[in-house]
């Protein structure tokens, strides 16, 4: 904090007060209460709304300071756009706008999925339900399959030869990912943590291996309020791994979900673990308030609220730890090699899940030719964006099944 207060005292001295005075932080906590209302298209979208709105547009804060805070959320575990979010309410008001910035974002489609989470729970069982769920599930394995590719580009490189022979070790990590999670059908943190340190190693090995040293040591139907204490604990801690070891962006966080809620715990069965991911697609802000509905399924409302919070607050944390002494931290060629290491077992991972998620989904003729179009939408036509997606398939879902 002293190195973040120093540099605030310099740049007011430097006369660009007028950028750290052009707005309060209620405007900012009023912005993000909006972008997490109506911000669609996932953490790509909504790390661009933010550059539009705050950098372009109202020149709340620099470029540079934006460029900051998106290398952080990249190099951190935990949700993409919201790390943004948390470390933009942190550059001009510290720790209250860090976090007042993360909860204005996070809270309306955290209302939203909770909503939907008391639907689904007391209308499940109804045949009209299951039929737009059968076209929604299968439209969201297309639009997964489309993001693990973009994530895949993104974070590893085009798969043309000469590009996967300059970055064959990411490309083996990555395969290894997708391997192992098909084999053994949950995500396995270990290994990403294996992938982050062997890339490490190898690339950008820290002094402490070159020179070798210790290492650093209610209502009625909805089951609103139905819970065990135990599983509450269970809850806590599941979705605190998940917020600390998932990096990048949120669909990432997919697999790791999959390989808990439904293999190891056995909370929600694959078509309901499927329809959390939908719901997700379908609501604004942050992809990974997912972890709401999955928490209220499981236990109600103190189990939305639970797994919510644990969630999010490693990259809270993350985020406003690093902060101040990030741009040193940035610099760091070993923490970069880690975090493309684990990246890349991460993506691995993301692919493997949908392989295994699809084969239990894609049931027949129609749901693959429902997952087929959804990719062929989303690379077509550009202007489409994907809730409208999932809505034309729940559609299409309740025509075949019910009509």
């Amino acid at each position: 904090m002293p190195d973040y207060e120093n540099r605030s005292t310099a740049a007011k001295t430097e006369n660009i007060s007028s950028v750290r005075h052009a707005y309060t932080l209620r405007d900012l906590i009023i912005y993000f209460l909006k972008l997490g209302t109506w911000g669609f298209g996932g953490p790509v979208a909504l790390v661009g709304y933010m550059h539009r709105d705050l950098v372009e547009k109202k020149q709340w804060i620099t470029d540079e300071e934006y460029k900051e805070g998106l290398a952080l959320a990249q190099l951190a575990p935990g949700p993409l756009a919201a790390q943004l979010g948390i470390y933009i309410g942190f550059v001009h008001y510290g720790l209250l706008g860090a976090t007042l910035c993360g909860l204005a974002f996070v809270i309306p489609s955290f209302i939203m999925v909770v909503a939907l989470g008391m639907l689904y729970k007391a209308f499940s069982g109804m045949a009209w339900l299951q039929a737009v769920f059968y076209g929604i599930g299968a439209s969201v394995i297309g639009i997964i399959a489309m993001s693990a590719y973009k994530l895949t580009i993104k974070s590893i490189s085009k798969p043309e030869l000469t590009l996967i022979k300059s970055k064959w070790m990411l490309w083996t990590l990555y395969l290894v990912g997708v391997i192992v999670t098909v084999a053994i059908e949950r995500e396995e943190v270990l290994l990403f943590l294996a992938a982050g340190l062997l890339y490490m190693i190898i690339k950008a090995p820290p002094k402490w291996i070159k020179k070798p040293a210790l290492l650093p040591v209610v209502f009625a139907g909805t089951g609103f309020w139905q819970f065990e204490t135990g599983k509450l604990w269970e809850i806590a801690l599941f979705f605190t791994k998940a917020g600390a070891f998932v990096f990048g962006s949120g669909l990432a966080i997919v697999p790791f979900l999959h390989g808990g809620v439904v293999k190891e715990f056995g909370w929600l069965t694959e078509n309901q673990f499927l329809d959390a991911v939908a719901v997700a697609m379908v609501t604004p802000g942050p992809v990974v308030i997912t972890v709401g509905f999955i928490g209220y399924l499981v236990a109600g409302f103190p189990g939305a609220s639970v797994a919510a919070l644990a969630v999010f607050i490693p990259c809270y944390l993350f985020t406003v730890l690093l902060a101040p002494s990030f741009k040193k931290i940035a610099k760091n060629t070993s923490i970069k090699a880690f975090v493309d290491g684990i990246t890349a077992s991460v993506i691995g991972a993301l692919v493997g899940a949908v392989i295994v998620i699809a084969l239990r989904t894609i049931i027949d003729i129609p749901t693959a030719l429902i997952a087929i179009a959804s990719v062929l939408a989303l690379i077509y036509v550009k202007k489409l964006p994907e809730p409208a997606i999932i809505a034309i398939a729940a559609v299409i879902g309740a025509m075949i099944k019910l009509v």
